[in-house]
């Protein structure tokens, strides 16, 4: 009956079904979205480990009330003070120096710019895990020494060479026309616009080959601190962190601290706030086109009762109860509600595949927001019915039929 009242005034439908989908489409469609960059941010900041710690010059945050004016005037982090912490941490078991610059590789007559320089000290390779996919990885010796000898991302080394394999042992020229040996070509990882280390876009080094293309203090030094594990929670790392670092910078009791001390949990604490901004922007927007397709459906739900009275009164003289009647067209709204809801995901399917293919990572409708879909569905039909559910349910049978 729902679907032959449907067909038979397609106008009055479309625009009642127009509201239920807007709404659904914009509340689901953030919510995929949202969802789905929260699973991409927390996989790639998984890959540096939750009990790192980075010590550096700048907090996180940002905003209109953010003291730039005050962290500028900090140090950067030295090398020598990388020396001084690892002497005297106790709790950590990996120590090293990270810095990092936007620089060119050039090979024969093939030139690649805007590659990320990983400058850094010889425990890098063991806190990330990094293993060589052909080539080797570079020797302890060889950071100690800072030899021209690197690692090359898979992409540069496809732009470079063709065939991304055939960069293991080639000779490459880095910004200011440094030699350097490639020793290794590190594995793909895929394009992300959320990854923490773009591997693919990269080259790593010792930071002493990187001192001699810019000074350290320039290319955003930071050093990398893993806890030594054993049930030792990171705050009592931070703790120790913070006494060691203001030892060696020589801290008075009442001066502050001149440094800062960020792991993974403050990253993500940073994006907590603009996520939930976006959400409620959603659910705002959903919210208005929600309340306008609730208002469209118990219109259509009214002159759907006013157009059925004679039928209603039929069924009430041969024993259809109230409830019988009023569940009649609770169903029937609460299914209107869950087509717009049907066309209302159909439209966000296509959308997360478009988002997918334009930014680069996965979006997709989660089992529990298809199920948030769906209950928004029926609770918005419920709601839009009632009224003319419970105008037809009270109606009087002998007044119903006369009406015809």
């Amino acid at each position: 009956m729902a679907l032959q009242e449907f067909r038979a005034n397609k106008l009055r439908t479309f625009l009642s079904l127009f509201g239920i989908t807007v709404g659904i489409f914009c509340i689901i469609s953030v919510l995929a979205i949202i969802n789905s960059m929260e699973t991409a941010v927390k996989d790639n900041l998984n890959s540096i480990a939750k009990e790192t710690v980075f010590i550096g010059k700048w907090e996180n945050g940002g905003g209109p009330d953010y003291p730039w004016w005050k962290y500028i005037k900090r140090p950067e982090v030295t090398v020598e003070e990388m020396q001084l912490v690892q002497k005297k941490l106790i709790y950590a078991s990996t120590i090293c120096f990270f810095s990092s610059l936007s620089g060119s590789v050039e090979y024969s007559n093939y030139l690649v710019s805007n590659v990320n320089y990983y400058g850094v000290s010889e425990d890098f390779e063991s806190l990330q895990s990094i293993v060589a996919a052909s080539g080797r990885n570079i020797e302890r010796h060889e950071y100690e020494e800072g030899a021209n000898i690197i690692l090359i991302g898979y992409i540069v080394a496809e732009t470079l060479f063709n065939k991304a394999e055939n960069a293991v042992g080639k000779t490459i020229k880095l910004t200011k026309g440094k030699s350097a040996v490639i020793a290794g070509l590190l594995p793909k990882k895929g394009s992300s616009i959320f990854e923490a280390w773009d591997y693919d876009n990269s080259i790593i080094m010792p930071f002493q080959l990187l001192s001699q293309i810019i000074p350290l203090k320039n290319a955003s030094p930071s050093i990398m601190v893993q806890g030594g594990g054993k049930g030792i929670p990171l705050a009592e790392l931070k703790e120790e962190l913070q006494g060691v670092m203001r030892s060696v910078r020589r801290l008075s009791p009442g001066e502050e601290n001149n440094f800062s001390l960020t792991d993974v949990d403050s990253f993500t604490k940073t994006l907590e706030p603009i996520i939930a901004g976006v959400n409620l922007g959603g659910w705002f927007i959903a919210g208005l086109s929600l309340v306008v397709g609730m208002f469209g459906v118990a219109n259509i739900m009214f002159v759907t009762v006013k157009e059925r009275t004679g039928q209603i009164g039929l069924k009430k003289a041969i024993g259809a109860k109230r409830n019988v009647i009023l569940t009649e067209f609770l169903l029937e709204s609460a299914f209107l509600c869950i087509l717009g809801g049907v066309i209302g995901l159909l439209l966000v399917f296509i959308l997360t595949k478009l988002v997918s293919a334009a930014i680069g990572f996965s979006v997709g409708i989660s089992l529990s927001i298809f199920a948030l879909a769906i209950s928004i569905c029926i609770i918005t039909g419920v709601l839009a019915g009632i009224v003319p559910a419970i105008t037809a349910a009270k109606m009087n049978p002998v007044v119903a039929i006369r009406s015809k």
